[in-house]
C-alpha cells in the first residue's frame, strides 16, 4: 500500500504544485482576499440588521439607516475583485500595480451598461445597477480584468511609454509612463463595447452571464461538483499539499457568486436560490475543525485513544482546532501519507456534505443566507450566523457526531497497531 501511495504521490505532486503556483490562479486568489475585510464588514451589517428576534418594521428601519454598509461592500464585490486582479497581475509582471488595477477596473466599467430597467419596463440612463457590480457582473469582471491587465502589461513591457526627465517627481513620472498603455488598453475595450452595442445591439455583461456564468454557477451549485471539489481537497492534503488553496482558486469565483445571489434574495425576503455557496463550504466543512472536519478527531485523540503520542498531539491540537486550524493534527497524527486513515479522511467530508445538502434541500434546516462568516468562528456559532437560525448550529453538532462515528473505528485500529 505504501509503495502504491509513493508512486501516486510522484504523479500527483508535480501537477498540484504547478496548479498552486499558476500565475492566474494565484492572482485570482489574492484578488478575492483583497475584498475579504470589506465582505466581513458587510456581513456584520447584514447580520445585525436581520437578527431573528427583530420585527419586520425594525428590520426595515435598520436597513434604511445602515443598509449602505452592505451596499458599499458585499453588493459591489466585483469592483474590488477587478481592481485586485489588475493590481496583482501587473505586480506579477513587475509593472506598477496601482495603474494596472485602475485600468482593469475602468475596462470593466466600459463594458458595463449605464442603464437600469425599472419594474414598469422603462429605462433610466446614466446609472449603474448594483447587480452589475456584484453577482451578475462577477465573471465579465474577471474576464475583462485579466485581459485588460495582460494588454496593459504587454504594452508597458514593449516600452511604449512617455519617459520624463530624472528631476520630475516620481508620481508624475509614473503617471506619464502609464499614459500610453492605459489609453491603448481602454481604447480596445471601448471599441469592443461599441461593436457589441452598435452592431449586435447587446452588451457583453448579458452575453457572458447567459453563456458562461449561469452554466458554471449551475454546475458549481450541484452536489456532484461540490463532492468532487471536496474529494480533491482531501486527496491533495493527504499528500501534504494545501488542497484548499489549489481547489478554491478555481471554485471561489463560482461559490462567491452563488453567495451574492443568495444575499440579494435574502435582502429581498425571497426564497434562497442556492444551497451550495461560499458560506456553506466555509461553515459546514472548514467550520468543523478545519479541512477534513477534524475537531471530532482531535477530541477522540485527546481523550479516547490510549497511546500517549496521540493523546499529546490531540491535546496540543485542541485549541487551534476549536478555531478551525488543524495543521497540528494533519502533520502531528499524521494524516499526511498515513494509509490507515485515508478512508475516513476522504469519506467523512463527503458523507457530511451530502447529509447537509439533503437536509437543507428538504427545508429542515435553512440554507446559508449569503452572509460571509469568517472560517475561524467556532462550531455552533458559525452555523447560527451563516443560516440566521439556531438550526444551523444544531446541524453542525450532528455533523460533528457523524464525523466522530466515521473516524472512531479507524483511530482505534491505529491505536492498537501502535500499542502492539
Amino acid at each position: 500500500m505504501n509503495g502504491f501511495m509513493d508512486k501516486l504521490a510522484e504523479k500527483i505532486m508535480p501537477l498540484a504544485n504547478k496548479l498552486g503556483q499558476n500565475r492566474y490562479l494565484t492572482v485570482l486568489r489574492d484578488a478575492f482576499m483583497l475584498s475579504f475585510p470589506l465582505t466581513m464588514f458587510g456581513s456584520i451589517v447584514v447580520v445585525i440588521n436581520n437578527l431573528p428576534f427583530f420585527s419586520d418594521g425594525t428590520k426595515e428601519t435598520l436597513s434604511m439607516l445602515f443598509g449602505n454598509g452592505q451596499n458599499a461592500t458585499m453588493s459591489i464585490m466585483t469592483v474590488f475583485v477587478t481592481f485586485g486582479i489588475g493590481y496583482y497581475l501587473s505586480k506579477s509582471y513587475a509593472v506598477e500595480g496601482i495603474f494596472g488595477g485602475a485600468v482593469a477596473f475602468a475596462s470593466f466599467l466600459i463594458l458595463t451598461p449605464f442603464v437600469m430597467t425599472l419594474a414598469d419596463g422603462s429605462e433610466v440612463s446614466g446609472v449603474l445597477s448594483l447587480d452589475r457590480l456584484g453577482a451578475k457582473g462577477m465573471f465579465i469582471g474577471m474576464i475583462a480584468a485579466f485581459l485588460a491587465a495582460e494588454l496593459y502589461c504587454y504594452i508597458t513591457k514593449k516600452g511604449w511609454q512617455i519617459k520624463m526627465p530624472d528631476g520630475v517627481p516620481p508620481a508624475v513620472s509614473k503617471s506619464f509612463a502609464a499614459l500610453i498603455p492605459a489609453v491603448l488598453t481602454l481604447t480596445v475595450f471601448l471599441v469592443v463595447n461599441a461593436v457589441m452595442t452598435g452592431i449586435f445591439h447587446a452588451n457583453l455583461h448579458d452575453v457572458v452571464y447567459d453563456v458562461i456564468q449561469k452554466p458554471l454557477t449551475g454546475l458549481g451549485s450541484s452536489l456532484p461538483a461540490t463532492l468532487l471539489a471536496l474529494f480533491l481537497v482531501q486527496f491533495l492534503w493527504f499528500f501534504g499539499l494545501h488542497g484548499q488553496i489549489i481547489v478554491n482558486s478555481v471554485m471561489d469565483p463560482i461559490w462567491n457568486t452563488l453567495m451574492l445571489e443568495n444575499l440579494d434574495a435574502y435582502k429581498a425576503n425571497q426564497e434562497l436560490p442556492h444551497i451550495i455557496t461560499k458560506p456553506f463550504m466555509e461553515t459546514f466543512t472548514v467550520g468543523l475543525g478545519g479541512s477534513g472536519m477534524t475537531l471530532a478527531v482531535v477530541l477522540l485523540m485527546a481523550f479516547v485513544l490510549k497511546k500517549k503520542q496521540y493523546r499529546d498531539v490531540g491535546r496540543l491540537a485542541l485549541a487551534p482546532g476549536i478555531f478551525n486550524v488543524n495543521e497540528p493534527a494533519i502533520f502531528g497524527l499524521p494524516i499526511v501519507l498515513n494509509a490507515t486513515i485515508l478512508i475516513p479522511w476522504v469519506l467523512a467530508p463527503l458523507v457530511v456534505t451530502t447529509l447537509n445538502y439533503l437536509v437543507m434541500a428538504a427545508g429542515i434546516v435553512p440554507a446559508p443566507t449569503g452572509v460571509s462568516v469568517p472560517w475561524t468562528v467556532p462550531i455552533i456559532a458559525s452555523g447560527i450566523l451563516a443560516t440566521n437560525s439556531w438550526l444551523g448550529g444544531l446541524l453542525q453538532v450532528v455533523d460533528f457526531l457523524v464525523v466522530g462515528l466515521i473516524w472512531y473505528p479507524f483511530l482505534r485500529i491505529l491505536d492498537r497497531q501502535e500499542l502492539a
